[in-house]
This record gives C-alpha cells, structure tokens and sequence, in this order.
C-alpha cells in the first residue's frame, strides 16, 4: 500500500473526525489525501475531473450509481468519471486508527494528450485506438502503479520550482499504465456491474464477505437457486469468468493488500484469504501477480525503503 511520510503527516492539520483533507494544486493534477477518524456512513464525495482513488490505509465501503457495493482496501485503487457521485461507508475509522485514502484528480486534458502520445507511438496489437479508460475500473495497484502513486506524494507536497513538470511526467507514464492495466484487467471488474437486482448480487456478495472460508459450487448454486451446471454457466455469462476463477480473484486480490503490511507472513496471509496450503496459494498468485508472494512482499518493500 502507499505511504504516507512523516514529513507529510507532520504537514497536514486535522479539521474534522470526517474526511478531513489535505489537498495540492498543481496546473494538470490535484492530490487530496482524506483521513477519517471517526465511523461514518453514506458520506458523499466527487469530483469536477476525472480522478483515481486509492486506498492507504483502512477500509470504505463503497456505494456508487447502479453498482453492487464492494469493499475497498489498501493496494487497491478505483478510476472515477468526473462528476461521478461517490458514496461511502467508513466501518472502522478511529481517532488513533484513521482511515486514509488518497484522490487523484486529472485534467482531461492531460489524458487527452498522452492518448494521442500512445496512439501515435504505442499502437495496440489489434491496431485499435487507445480510448478512455473504462470508468468505474477498481484494481490491485502492482509494484509500477504503487511507486508512481509513493513518487507523487512526494512532489506534491516538495517545496520546488521544477515540480509541475516532474508530476507531469509521472502523470503521464501513471495514465499509460492504468490504461495497460485496464486492457489486462487483473482481475474481472465486471462485477461491479451487477446491480443489486442481479441474480448473483447475493452470491457475489457472500463470496467477498467469506474469501476465509471453504466456498464450493454446490453451496454458491443453492445460493443462486440454480442447479451446479446451471449456476456455472449463468456466471460465466455474466461476469466472463468461471466462479472458482473469480474467487481466485478475489483472494488474490485481498492477498496483495495484506502483503504490503511487512509485519504479515505469507502464512498468516494465505490462511486469512481461504487458501489451504501455501503452495496452491503460490501457484495462483504468481499465475496473476508474475511473483511469486514473498518476492512481491520484498519488492513492494524495497520501493518503500527507496522513499
């Protein structure tokens, strides 16, 4: 997860127990870091521009229009539409425990002009222009996403003449690399799709709250109210992606939050996201990740130390 230095923490003043915030301004960019002291529910937040959220530390619930409500955790980070009205649950926010998350806002300007760089000079491979991004795209940062976002921190609050044009450049290679990112998708984000009117809203749901637990197909389908093969087909329709490979997914995606806490070892990690053995754990996690988890943990720590 990103950082926050005692340099920075030592710069902000605190206003309000609810989304107190700090905020830089630069001509193509503002960075707001938002600290939460205190439990909150259906606090409402948006933005005139485009913007990329990312959590730092805690946990949101977050509410957005026609959306299935997910969780939202360190490591993880949602690009946003300008105007997009969030709305968000703050469960364990606390005074000495703060929830912390930071908001990137963009000028689509800016975004306009590195499409035009990578079409002119970064073609794809189905000679397909690059086009916006898919809104509303929640992911894992990796290791490039996560040292752009530390990197940004910083510049922002340097006292430096050069600094817009050093956070114009890491703007530009983070636009690039959510938009590669959005083209691999890490993992499906079509389940924020469902809404809450959709027959796999409640299994969607309980698979997220129970990522601990032994979850099989037989259970999930009584769930759905469907036969096994049924509930197998009907979810890969829906969300591209069988259901053994989107709780995969998932857990892959809760294990790259924990292992940013240097303090967690892989055992704790892989039994808190419902893995049985470490070496199946292994397997998918380098299957997504292309590390294995103790060389991400050493990677994601060797960033940090860097800063």
């Amino acid at each position: 997860m990103v950082e926050l230095t005692n340099k920075f923490l030592s710069n902000r003043k605190l206003e309000t127990l609810v989304e107190n915030q700090t905020s830089y301004t630069l001509n193509n960019a503002a960075l707001h870091v938002f600290e939460t002291h205190q439990q909150a529910d259906r606090v409402l937040l948006k933005f005139d521009q485009p913007v990329l959220a990312s959590m730092i530390e805690g946990k949101k619930i977050m509410h957005l229009r026609d959306y299935e409500s997910f969780d939202f955790l360190p490591g993880e980070s949602l690009v946003l539409p300008a105007n997009e009205t969030m709305c968000i649950d703050f469960p364990e926010a606390m005074r000495k425990n703060p929830t912390r998350c930071l908001a990137l806002a963009i000028s689509e300007d800016k975004i306009d002009k590195v499409l035009q760089l990578m079409n002119e000079n970064m073609p794809k491979h189905d000679n397909k222009e690059w086009g916006l991004m898919d809104y509303n795209f929640h992911f894992v940062n990796d290791a490039g996403i996560f040292q752009i976002l530390q990197r940004l921190l910083f510049l922002f609050s340097e006292n430096h003449p050069s600094k817009d044009f050093f956070v114009d450049n890491m703007l530009r290679e983070l636009i690039i690399r959510i938009l590669q990112t959005n083209e691999r998708k890490i993992y499906s984000s079509s389940t924020l799709q469902l809404n809450s009117n959709s027959r796999l809203a409640t299994v969607i749901r309980y698979i997220r709250e129970h990522l601990h637990e032994p979850l099989n197909i037989v259970e999930l389908s009584n769930k759905a109210c469907l036969s096994p093969s049924h509930f197998h087909r009907v979810f890969k329709t829906e969300l591209g992606i069988s259901p053994i490979e989107f709780i995969n997914n998932e857990r892959i995606k809760l294990a790259v939050g924990l292992l940013q806490d240097p303090k967690r070892s892989i055992k704790n990690v892989y039994l808190q996201c419902g893995f049985e053995s470490r070496s199946y754990f292994n397997r998918v996690f380098k299957t997504r990740q292309h590390l294995s988890p103790s060389e991400y943990q050493a990677k994601t720590m060797n960033i940090r130390n860097q800063m």
